[in-house]
């Protein structure tokens, strides 16, 4: 059973691709919450809190729906968090706008769902496997079919891996209808907010002005790098008054950590890696000495790459292996050689090579009875009857199975896991001939095979690699343990951990604005307890050591700051400040010496000390000029342009980069026709676009909390 069910998300079964955007996320299966938190909140909006178990709930069934749609089992914990923020992020979104929704009166009706699947355009729909096979496009009518015939299936009298497809298949159009709903009222909110802005004929000619009135302008600065630094006096009052103006640009909505961290890796000794080329040594003697069961034998040497007795393209091998392959006959030993680029000591023997088919179709008949002896009855019968002419594709259909013709690759299972009756599956398509047919018996079935055609001849290899990891021993690990568990021992404070980190050959290491949503500190791996910690612990105190990575970091945590929900300090935020302070001051003064100057010219002003001019062109009112001279983006270019006189002289300006002054001397608009419905349908599409917005609105006001580290 578990052949079928790896080969049919490469067989006729499961070719569907399915490019869902919504479910364009690699999920997993590592949901496990622990038990004594099963009962607690995981999160709040609008004052509705979710369990951990209803969380779980949720993630379990995203899970099963991109499992289902990429054909993936395996799962990096990488992958996992990224669903899980994803389960999060739709869920919050979902109650933000049913809250809205109820306020209003919005709903989604059984006949405005169907409605939309009739139509059969809604992008989800387009990304489902019920879809024309000519044409590309959703077919209802196949989905009608799935239903129906969902709905008489009878588990009992079929495969079970069919009936696990079908399963998966009615949960994954379930999931699809849910989101459908959920995205048709995010659509009827989203439009009732678009509907409130409008454009009107003034606003529209402005905005056709605005693109189109160009202006040339010579300009005149005095950048502000031409002021030394120093020579501005910035006083706490000037940031005092700053930040109270600015205040509410420092609002946080959560409350972040500041830590120091010290992350070590542990690595292997010299010692460790003399030991793994000791060893390595052994085992490419044995190699060389003809196993008789080189899978057994590879896999006893604790290599990273298995053998599999199938022929396979080079793309399967390590890429260090391939560059040596052709150095080596047929039956000869490569090696032990180190390649730095996995940290691994290596040798193979090439076993066999072959100029073989790539590309194979096949047609099968699953065969299961009510038992063993049942089964192997049941499939001689069907085998004798097409060997004796028999059609095979009315015999398939006979058991509820097409007998469609498919094709395999080397991709389709190149990379994977194959063994047991995965390699007798695969073993019996790529030796077939064409045309041949067997009878195959595999654990709890029998599968009638056909070859139909051979194409893409490619050179393959039989190749037995013994690569071995340079890691470190349990002796090293434990000196590393020993040495940092004292450190942290005798440098328990955070004033100890930052004085003493560096002499004792650790690396001190600052993270600001930690937030509790993220999974890990670092970037490193198995990190949650730490996190935990972090978001448990006051300022000022140093955690224990954790052990953490793939068992082979370990680390340490000192908060250093709570940064809480509300206003950021003052004292956090007074780098920015002192930074714009410092142009303000700036500004001033070269406006001062400006003013001190008496220029009335542009020439005058041209030739002031430190002064750089410019000739700035096809300025308008809707770009932002970037001036060279300045090296700066300077909004108030065109600002000034689209009202300027021709050859009139502007007063000092304050710019990004400098205070200019600017005078046009041309002026023209660009070749285009007014056409009032033309700019305004383009001014209500970015109201859409703005409006589109509104989640975080609603996100900022329905007091949000996020629990989720404390237990996920």
């Amino acid at each position: 059973m578990a052949t079928l069910q790896n080969i049919r998300s490469k067989g006729p079964l499961l070719v569907i691709v399915i490019g869902l955007a919504l479910f364009a996320f690699i999920a997993g299966d590592a949901w496990k919450v622990l038990q004594p938190h099963q009962s607690q909140d995981v999160g709040e909006v609008n004052g509705e809190t979710i369990s951990a178990q209803d969380f779980q709930a949720l993630v379990e069934e995203y899970t099963e729906v991109v499992k289902f749609s990429s054909g993936l089992n395996a799962l990096s914990d990488e992958q996992t968090n990224q669903i899980k923020d994803e389960v999060w992020r739709a869920y919050v979104n979902n109650k933000l706008i049913e809250n809205e929704a109820e306020k209003l009166g919005l709903t989604v009706s059984k006949a405005e769902l169907q409605a939309i699947i009739d139509a059969g355009v809604h992008p989800m729909l387009q990304q489902t496997p019920f879809r024309n096979p000519q044409t590309g496009a959703f077919d209802k009518d196949m989905l009608k079919k799935f239903l129906v015939d969902y709905s008489k299936m009878n588990k009992a009298q079929m495969p079970a891996q069919y009936a696990e497809y079908y399963n998966s298949m009615y949960n994954f159009w379930a999931f699809v209808e849910k989101s459908l709903v959920q995205a048709r009222l995010q659509e009827k909110y989203q439009a009732l907010i678009t509907k409130s802005l409008f454009s009107n004929p003034v606003e529209a000619e402005d905005a056709f002005n605005a693109r189109v009135d160009q202006s040339d302008l010579l300009l005149a600065a005095v950048p502000y790098s031409s002021i030394v630094d120093s020579t501005i006096v910035i006083k706490e009052s000037d940031l005092k008054d700053a930040y109270d103006k600015k205040k509410e640009q420092f609002r946080q909505y959560v409350e972040t950590r500041n830590i120091k961290y010290i992350d070590v890796q542990v690595t292997a000794s010299p010692e460790d890696k003399a030991d793994i080329q000791k060893e390595v040594e052994e085992y490419t003697a044995q190699l060389a000495e003809n196993p008789s069961d080189y899978a057994n034998f590879v896999r006893s040497t604790g290599s990273t790459q298995q053998y599999v007795d199938l022929f396979y393209t080079d793309k399967a091998l390590p890429a260090d292996v391939v560059a040596r392959l052709d150095s080596v006959k047929v039956g000869g030993v490569y090696g032990p050689y180190y390649n730095a680029s996995d940290n691994t000591i290596n040798s193979f023997k090439k076993l066999a090579t072959a100029a073989m088919a790539d590309s194979i179709q096949y047609r099968q008949i699953q065969v299961v009875a009510e038992d063993a002896a049942k089964t192997k009855t049941l499939a001689d019968s069907i085998y004798t009857a097409i060997k004796g002419g028999a059609d095979f594709a009315e015999i398939a259909k006979k058991y509820g199975q097409t007998g469609e013709a498919t094709w395999i690759s080397s991709a389709n299972y190149e990379g994977a896991q194959v063994d047991g009756d995965n390699l007798k599956y695969i073993a019996a398509i790529t030796t077939l001939g064409q045309n041949e047919l067997t009878n195959l018996a595999l654990g709890q079935a029998n599968v009638i095979l056909q070859v139909m055609n051979k194409k893409a001849v490619k050179d393959k290899y039989k190749v037995a690699v013994i690569k071995r990891p340079v890691e470190f021993s349990k002796e090293t690990y434990s000196k590393a343990y020993n040495d940092f568990s004292q450190f942290i021992a005798t440098n328990n404070t955070l004033d100890k951990l930052t004085a003493n980190a560096e002499d004792a050959g650790y690396r001190l290491l600052d993270r600001a604005d930690l937030y509790s949503s993220e999974h890990n500190i670092g970037g490193v791996k198995g990190t949650k307890e730490a996190l935990k910690w972090a978001f448990a612990a006051k300022a000022g105190e140093v955690s224990g050591l954790y052990e953490c990575g793939e068992s082979d970091h370990m680390m340490v945590v000192a908060v250093t700051r709570i940064v809480p929900e509300g206003y950021r300090p003052l004292s956090m935020v007074q780098d920015q400040l002192r930074s714009e302070i410092l142009r303000d001051k700036k500004a001033e003064k070269i406006m001062a010496d400006m003013k001190a100057a008496g220029a009335t010219s542009f020439d005058q002003y041209k030739n002031m000390a430190n002064a750089v001019s410019d000739s700035v062109k096809h300025v308008t009112f809707a770009a932002p000029a970037y001036v060279p001279a300045l090296r700066s983006s300077e909004p108030l270019v065109g600002a000034y342009a689209s009202i300027a006189e021709l050859n009139k002289l502007s007063t000092p300006i304050k710019g990004n980069g400098g205070v200019f002054v600017l005078q046009p001397y041309a002026k023209d608009k660009l070749n285009e026709t007014y056409n009032q419905e033309t700019e305004e349908a383009t001014l209500e599409n970015m109201h859409a676009r703005m409006a589109s917005q509104f989640i975080n609105d609603l996100y900022l006001n329905a007091d949000v909390k996020d629990n989720r580290y404390l237990y996920f």
